[in-house]
């Protein structure tokens, strides 16, 4: 090929020249060192020569060679285009190591297809719709954790989006883990351990920003409704506030000093448990009451409203979803999808606790389960969790029906969460507070209308901790005070399918520890004692081998990510 008239020492993006001079400078090849202005008819030659004849082009009256001409009006095009040029995808978790690597029919999400728009960085801020529920273990069709889980609508939130198939809490507790995942901190940061620790009384969050008041002081509409930070709607009114934060939020449902309305119940209970566990609220049955006298359903529709507005402002919408959370209280039709008869109890191993050490068995509620099993309570209870899962599903499906809906499709990222899991009898326990899977693996799908990635899972290990890092990256934020010990998610959105070698932690309380790679879990607890689970070969955790000599390696290459230094929980 014939050699060019060249641009000298003005670097090229690929398909893009770099503009950086009003007048572009040529060496031509046939001229030894030389550099001039084109001559001809007065525009300005500002490509290569090409052998192709397409176009406006001058030969030089000096070399002869052919130069393509551009109108000043092109050149402008060319100019703003280079500003954009260069942008690329980050590398992934770049500090991180990588490594070679049937829906139900009656659905009630729309399969909308959202148009794309442009990138974040160059299009109007979009809105957030952040669901969080509450108790929501991997009962979720779409990570396969129960047979009968009916959840058509979560299903087509992932198939919308990305879903994340090893997300864990950061704590499996309601507490822990929302403090963490709002303020962008860990538990051994913070002394967050447990559902009593309020994080107003810690002098480190009172200087940093939670992530509603951080999108708030970044020019958005921040509105809420149901529980987001931590609440019970049982024991005292107090507790339907919780540890709220009333500066974070320009309205709230149902008002800035009170997360959620008050609960649905028997009119006499516990119906089918003890006054032992909860003061009678670790309880299920059904009741004779339609949808909308349900708190959930109060929390959805005032957030529907919200979704049907055009706001002068890019609005975080927060909804908190209460169920599955105990009580499992959920209207009689939801109970009738899962006969009781049919009901299929969760895998699990008769003395699953054998081999495990002091500190691992007292993290199970044993004297739950013998209750339980001593009662023929089992398949009921899990019965009422899944009429609750069930509820909860619909609720989803009218919130993100009404977003379809309304004037706010096209440009709402949809992040939608569990604060923890919980156990159903495996391992001889209920409820939460443990560290093994069934514990802190939560469901987690972010929906991004802008990027074409609509039902991609992603099977890198990542935390809750990362969702703050990852919407001030997506919304074009600035960072807040606090160093958030999250990794932004951005690059493994765009690209799910990339593999790394990734380490995630859940703490549950001071010194007590789990960390999860792709394949195996390392529990260290305060007193030192181990358990080690190998999910390649062992995805329910049933052999511990943590005393076997071959794990020694494995162990110690996991126990580098544990916390060097952990706080005092708040007094």
């Amino acid at each position: 090929m014939r050699d060019s008239c060249v641009l000298q020492d003005l670097p090229r993006s690929e398909g893009l020249i770099d503009l950086r001079m009003p007048f572009l400078l040529f060496q031509h090849p046939k001229r030894k060192g030389g550099l001039s202005r084109t001559r001809g008819c007065g525009r300005m030659a500002i490509g290569r020569q090409s052998d192709s004849r397409d176009g406006d082009y001058e030969r030089c009256k000096r070399c002869g060679w052919w130069r393509r001409l551009m109108s000043m009006k092109q050149i402008l095009v060319m100019m703003v285009a280079a500003t954009f040029a260069g942008c690329g995808d980050k590398e992934p978790l770049g500090n991180l190591k990588s490594i070679s690597s049937k829906p139900d029919t009656k659905q009630n999400i729309t399969t909308k297809v959202i148009p794309k728009t442009l990138d974040s960085r160059h299009a109007e801020k979009p809105n957030v719709l952040f669901i969080a529920v509450d108790d929501l273990n991997d009962w979720v069709g779409a990570l396969g954790g129960h047979p009968q889980a009916k959840t058509p609508n979560m299903d087509l939130l992932a198939k919308r989006g990305v879903l994340f198939t090893q997300a864990y809490c950061s704590a499996p507790a309601c507490n822990a883990s929302r403090s963490s995942l709002l303020f962008g901190l860990q538990p051994s940061t913070t002394g967050i351990y447990s559902n009593g620790h309020d994080w107003r009384q810690v002098p480190l969050l009172k200087q940093a920003v939670n992530l509603p008041k951080h999108f708030k002081e970044n020019g958005y509409l921040t509105l809420g409704a149901g529980k987001l930070f931590h609440a019970h709607t049982f024991f005292h009114e107090r507790n339907l506030s919780g540890y709220s934060d009333p500066t974070a939020w320009a309205d709230y449902f149902p008002s800035k000093t009170q997360q959620m309305p008050a609960e649905a119940t028997p009119k006499k209970w516990p119906v089918n448990s003890s006054r032992h566990f909860y003061r009678g609220h670790f309880d299920w049955s059904p009741l004779d009451i339609p949808n909308k006298e349900m708190a959930d359903a109060k929390v959805v529709a005032w957030a529907k409203k919200q979704l049907a507005k055009k706001h002068d402002k890019p609005i975080f919408l927060s909804v908190g979803i209460y169920r599955p959370h105990v009580p499992w209280y959920a209207p009689q039709k939801y109970f009738d999808r899962f006969p009781l008869d049919q009901i299929k109890l969760p895998v699990h191993l008769v003395n699953d606790l054998e081999d495990l050490p002091p500190a691992g068995k007292a993290k199970a509620k044993r004297q739950w389960h013998q209750w339980i099993t001593q009662n023929d309570q089992w398949k009921k209870a899990v019965q009422g969790y899944l009429a609750s899962l069930s509820f909860a599903d619909d609720m989803i499906g009218e919130l993100v029906n009404a977003l379809d809906k309304g004037p706010l499709a096209e440009n709402t990222l949809i992040v939608f969460w569990g604060d923890h899991g919980y156990h159903l009898g495996e391992k001889e326990s209920w409820e939460k507070f443990s560290l093994w899977e069934d514990t802190t693996h939560v469901p987690l799908i972010f929906v991004d209308p802008r990027q074409a990635n609509a039902g991609k899972t992603c099977k890198v290990p990542v935390s809750l901790l990362d969702i703050y890092p990852t919407l001030v990256e997506l919304c074009g934020l600035k960072l807040p005070p606090q160093k958030l010990e999250g990794d932004s998610l951005t690059s493994l959105l765009k690209k799910p399918a990339t593999q790394l070698d990734r380490v995630v932690i859940t703490t549950g309380g001071k010194g007590n520890h789990a960390l999860r790679s792709q394949r195996y879990r390392y529990i260290r607890y305060a007193d030192k004692s181990e358990e080690l689970y190998d999910h390649e070969n062992d995805p329910h955790e049933w052999k511990n081998l943590a005393g076997e000599p071959n794990s020694l390696s494995i162990k110690k290459s996991m126990a580098r990510f544990l916390p060097r230094a952990e706080a005092e929980p708040p007094k």
